[in-house]
């Protein structure tokens, strides 16, 4: 094809289910099929894409994309871009399901769910809302340089959430796990336990108080650490935001930009629920150590940026078959060596924060404000009463250098991205971190 350097596809088979109970009666039961292929082709500086449904022919989407590509290089010419050089990714290792999910009948699932909410709904719970999802995704990769791999990979996951009420407040309590596995995922965790853990918290959210907000020490739990990783700054490496001067950590390789008792890894060879064992450019996956020590060490890639920066790919994901974009897998804060209780008697007077409820990030000013699902008081170096409405917000990298402990007890999370209008699962972690002062949204 004429002036055309380079194509591909990512041809995706997938079935997917997904059934919500809300207070204990079917709201919604979905199954979906997927089969197609995306397809890119490159001229030049310009990519063409276009995807095909079904079993369409791969050689006419291939020509269809190498015409847009052409066409769009021609009428304006960009610079050439240069695609990292990569070897066929070796597919090892995939973790497979003990319990083929399409082996048990809807209404098996159905039965589970009303089982999970019926320990929701405890005295004084409201509301109940019980999920749950699985995926089976084939993905099979194919390039002009003779690059091709594939694999299958099962995903299950669950949620229950409980509300309560008093007095016309409302509080929540929720629970979720997701994971790469089969329906096995409620032997490896106990759902009746986690149905009355959101009940629980629902109940004694509804007797906390809100504290008065400042500046103070903060302990950040591991979820809440996790999602400052992922938010904070995970997506601030993401190459293509730093070439979109969109990051609070352009030009910073190499420099110090956080307490040297920090590193952060991005990872997808992880069994985690980010994991896949090559992306969506056929890229095997691999360890990625974003900061190492407090230094600024790399940034998640494409072929594309990772030509601009002479450097490795692996972060290229999409969600079933669209454009690939830098995206992230596993990201987490390596473990340090301080235990919480050391933590706790360090900080003497502050608060600790749990969980999350989501939040905002400004990758390019470098400013976040997340919130937190609850916290606690600390008093004399011990946890006290329990307090909600509390928020984390302030300066990434002020944040980063005033880590004072990293915890030994690491656990990732799992749960979804989106990013370009595309969804992918990921995981996100941290120990305890023990920050000297942060600013605490309160009363």
């Amino acid at each position: 094809m004429k002036n055309i350097q380079f194509y591909d596809s990512n041809r995706i088979e997938g079935r997917a289910m997904v059934i919500v109970l809300d207070n204990g009666k079917i709201e919604n039961i979905s199954k979906n099929y997927t089969k197609g292929a995306g397809i890119r082709a490159l001229a030049d500086g310009s990519w063409g894409y276009t995807s095909v449904e079904g079993d369409a022919d791969i050689q006419d989407g291939i020509q269809n994309a190498a015409g847009l590509a052409a066409g769009m290089n021609q009428k304006t010419p960009k610079e050439k871009i240069k695609l990292e050089p990569i070897s066929n990714p070796v597919v090892r290792n995939v973790p497979a399901a003990q319990i083929n999910p399409e082996d048990i009948s809807i209404e098996e699932k159905v039965e589970m769910l009303r089982e999970i909410e019926k320990f929701a709904r405890e005295e004084g719970i409201k509301n109940t809302r019980v999920s749950y999802s699985e995926s089976i995704l084939k993905t099979r990769y194919e390039n002009s340089e003779g690059i091709e791999a594939e694999y299958r990979l099962v995903r299950t996951g669950f949620s229950v959430s409980a509300v309560a009420s008093e007095n016309g407040v409302y509080q929540m309590g929720r629970e979720s796990k997701f994971t790469i596995s089969g329906y096995e995922i409620f032997k490896k965790y106990d759902p009746f336990a986690l149905a009355k853990n959101a009940a629980a918290t629902a109940k004694e959210m509804l007797k906390a108080k809100t504290p008065k907000g400042g500046q103070m020490p903060v302990i950040l739990d591991q979820e809440l650490a996790g999602v400052f990783t992922h938010e904070a700054v995970g997506h601030a490496s993401e190459a293509d935001l730093v070439l979109q001067n969109d990051s609070v950590l352009k030009d910073r390789l190499g420099t110090q930009v956080g307490s040297p008792l920090i590193t952060v890894v991005d990872d997808a060879t992880v069994h985690e629920y980010g994991y896949f064992p090559f992306d969506s450019e056929g890229v095997e996956s691999k360890r990625t150590v974003l900061i190492q020590d407090g230094v600024m060490n790399s940034y998640m890639h494409s072929r594309e940026t990772a030509g601009i920066f002479n450097c490795c790919s692996g972060n290229a994901r999409s969600q079933g078959y669209s454009i690939p974009v830098v995206r992230m897998s596993n990201t987490y804060i390596e473990n340090g060596d301080t235990k919480f209780e050391e933590m706790l008697e360090d900080v003497r007077d502050g608060i600790y924060l749990v969980g999350s409820r989501g939040g905002q990030v400004n990758t390019g000013e470098g400013v976040f404000q997340f919130n937190a699902e609850k916290g606690y008081m600390i008093r004399n170096g011990e946890i006290q009463e329990l307090v909600r409405d509390v928020s984390l917000s302030g300066r990434v990298l002020e944040i980063l250098n005033q880590v004072t402990h990293v915890g030994n007890d690491l656990k990732l999370t799992a749960g979804h991205c989106g990013k370009a209008g595309q969804t992918v699962p990921v995981s996100d972690g941290a120990p305890h971190l023990s920050i000297s002062k942060a600013t605490v949204g309160g009363a």
